[in-house]
């Protein structure tokens, strides 16, 4: 035994060295920043020591347990909500307590600097949250990796990718707006993911604050179970604290940001409150919970640790939602946050992950999460960085390290990780390598956002995010024409970064269109290539691409002959045209009904050119002429002036003759509109439709959505 320490205790001398032994692996987390996560286990020389010291003698026996133990302090969560909610300022609350920064910056503080979190000049300058950034902290023994996702509508991508990688979240919502419209977006896309949650009413220092009536509405609008974990101390100007409903105990929050917290005893006017709300809790989790449930019917004591277990079985099981309240912005409640982050969201291995084996017909296989497995990792979201394309990767199983070979399975691509970063909002911190469970970013990796990467042992693939389509257009184009390069490469960059921004171009006009989610969307593109990539571009509606027809028939007999002192122009076509059957496949049909050789054959293609040109430009508008059929049925021509310039002149101005006499039309573009709304506006949303000229051809409930299909003309 002593010679045993002894050895121990001259490696961990090495190990304080810098010298490793390589027999006994290295640090499972790299650290070189005084905020980063200290390791919760190590096999270096100095790891095994202490743990040999407190009686764990193998460290082979104990790897899977020491990972495991690892894997239960890690928390990767999102912060999503309705704009306006204060998701950043609470952002900022949380990098603060946990140390990650020392000072606090307001969103649209007087200072100018901005939150942490809105790393870019227009979120500063705007007051919102315009792309998802990721960072982390330590809050205890645990690490927290947290994404702050936009909260407008626009930004819906952001929310999306983030909800993919992510094991909780966090829904915040305003103690006097409620529950909103991106509330039920949001909820919908953690549904969609199968993301436990916990709630956060926000701004209760705010007139008008009343947490009850946001928790009905959870209720209600989102038909979630749910009970406040909370009880406040006052509300509005008069907040001091909260009572943890779950362990009995008064919170009140103190110092110039509120750091520091103490326990005190429950306000006597408010304890019978205090009592009821607690049993409410009770309740409503003993409905989802046998253990619980038991204890409840039986009138026996429920201690906090028993509730503690059952609110987060439940949660885990999306089956609750416990209710916390604070105010981010006056640092109340965000300490008493974190430690139910915690508690009751899961850790990476409480999660269930599947990736498809493409080598198998894309047969199911769960991932163990094992920092020891074969690398599987999902490329969620891409930046144009300062040094390259930036990856985002969430880590499902296995380690990546620096220098590393790694295998697109997408695209079967061969690639080394040059640099290997974990992200700060837009700083960076280099590490060596990152193990199942992190979220990490890498440099000068090419690849597309939801591309799987794994050690090329394997060929599993994650299943993809959902994309929305674009629903708004405008037509954009460089005010110079010396800008062109920097304009697609702005355009081609943006494209490949947000799968809800779409660049195509018009065959009919011509136009450049870029495709969003929204105004807001778009107008936020064309100001990052003013400033990013220094191009004035001219934006406007994209021209409404009309198209005409006719609606009877009309005959055509025209002689085109030009004579000019060599070989002239001669040519004769007889015929008509008229509207092709409703519902034709073809848009243009030209048919030859000539009886002899009237007109040699080898013209024949020349006058169908020239009919195909003249449709091209109606008489009305300048618009293509659509569901036309032509018909030659006579003509003549000269053995001498006869050609084919001559003919295709002739059908162009026999076309031209004949058109007005076909009564022509102008047709307007129809679109099939898919709207979603809550039940409630539906009689709404049919009457709008009405009024504008629409045709309802569909309409159904989806849940609690009420959605509406129709035509409607542009």
């Amino acid at each position: 035994m002593a010679r045993a320490t002894a050895r121990l205790l001259a490696l961990a001398r090495t190990s304080l060295s810098g010298h490793h032994d390589p027999a006994l692996g290295s640090s499972l987390w790299s650290s070189s920043s005084r905020h980063s996560i200290r390791p919760c286990f190590d096999f270096t020389p100095a790891g095994l020591l202490r743990r040999h010291l407190a009686g764990v003698a193998n460290p082979v026996e104990t790897r899977e347990q020491l990972w495991r133990e690892n894997m239960e302090k890690i928390r990767n969560i999102g912060i999503s909500a309705h704009i306006d909610s204060g998701k950043t300022t609470l952002t900022e609350r949380v990098l603060f307590y946990t140390g990650k920064i020392h000072e606090i910056h307001e969103v649209r503080g007087k200072d100018g600097v901005g939150a942490k979190m809105d790393s870019m000049d227009l979120e500063r300058e705007k007051g919102i949250t315009i792309q998802s950034a990721a960072t982390y902290c330590t809050w205890g023994e645990n690490q927290i990796n947290i994404i702050d996702t936009p909260g407008h509508v626009d930004f819906t991508i952001e929310v999306e990718r983030a909800l993919r990688v992510l094991d909780g979240a966090v829904l915040v919502l305003c103690s006097v707006g409620g529950v909103q419209s991106q509330s039920i977006t949001v909820d919908r896309q953690m549904r969609r993911y199968s993301v436990p949650r916990v709630a956060f009413i926000n701004k209760l220092d705010r007139s008008g604050a009343d947490p009850w009536k946001v928790i009905d509405q959870v209720r209600k609008k989102l038909k979630h179970n749910c009970s406040a974990v909370q009880f406040p101390i006052g509300l509005e100007d008069q907040i001091k604290g909260l009572v943890d409903l779950v362990h009995n105990q008064a919170y009140y929050f103190q110092g110039v940001h509120g750091e520091k917290v103490l326990k005190g005893d429950i306000p006597s006017d408010i304890a019978a409150e205090v009592a009821e709300k607690r049993r409410e809790l009770i309740e409503s989790v003993s409905e989802v919970d046998d253990e619980l449930a038991d204890l409840f019917l039986n009138d026996q004591p429920i201690t906090p640790d028993v509730l503690s277990s059952a609110v987060r079985r439940a949660t885990l099981n999306l089956q609750f939602i416990p209710v916390f309240m604070g105010s981010a912005f006056k640092n109340k409640g965000v300490q008493l946050l974190l430690d139910g982050v915690v508690e009751y969201l899961p850790n990476p291995l409480e999660v269930n992950n599947h990736a498809l084996d493409q080598n198998n017909k894309e047969e199911k296989v769960e991932l163990t999460g094992s920092p020891d497995g074969k690398l599987v990792a999902l490329a969620f979201k891409l930046e144009e960085g300062r040094f390259g394309q930036l990856t985002y990767l969430r880590i499902y199983e296995g380690t990546i390290r620096k220098g590393d070979f790694i295998i697109n399975s997408t695209t079967g691509r061969k690639v080394k990780v040059p640099r290997l970063v974990r992200m700060h909002s837009d700083d960076m911190e280099d590490i060596q390598e990152a193990h199942a469970g992190e979220i990490v970013a890498v440099f000068g990796v090419e690849c597309s956002s939801g591309d799987t990467f794994t050690d090329g042992t394997i060929k599993y693939t994650m299943t993809s995010m959902n994309v929305p389509e674009p629903v708004m257009s405008l037509a954009i184009a460089p005010a110079s024409k010396d800008v062109g390069p920097q304009f697609s490469k702005a355009l081609n960059r943006f494209q490949k970064e947000d799968p809800t921004f779409r660049v195509s171009l018009d065959p009919d006009s011509g136009q450049t269109i870029i495709s969003g989610m929204g105004e807001l969307h778009l107008d936020i593109y064309v100001e990052r290539i003013r400033r990013e990539y220094k191009v004035d571009a001219v934006v406007g509606k994209p021209q409404v691409n009309f198209r005409e027809t006719i609606t009877q028939r009309a005959e055509f007999d025209y002689l085109h002959r030009k004579q000019s002192g060599g070989q002239g122009q001669y040519g004769r076509v007889v015929g008509y045209i008229e509207p092709l059957p409703e519902g034709s496949e073809k848009k243009f049909e030209f048919e030859n009904m000539m009886v002899g050789q009237a007109i040699p054959s080898q013209f024949i293609a020349a006058i169908e050119k020239g009919f195909t040109e003249a449709a091209n430009s109606g008489a009305l508008i300048g618009h293509p002429v659509e569901n036309l059929r032509v018909v030659l049925t006579d003509g003549a021509s000269h053995a001498v002036d006869s050609s084919e310039l001559a003919f295709k002149l002739a059908a162009l101005y026999a076309f031209r003759q004949c058109y007005a006499g076909a009564r022509p039309v102008i047709l307007e573009p129809v679109m099939l509109v898919e709207l979603r709304a809550p039940v409630e506006f539906q009689g709404g949303i049919i009457g709008d439709i009405n009024r504008r000229k629409g045709i309802i051809v569909g309409s159904d409930q989806e849940g609690d959505d009420a959605v509406v299909l129709a035509h409607v003309s542009i």
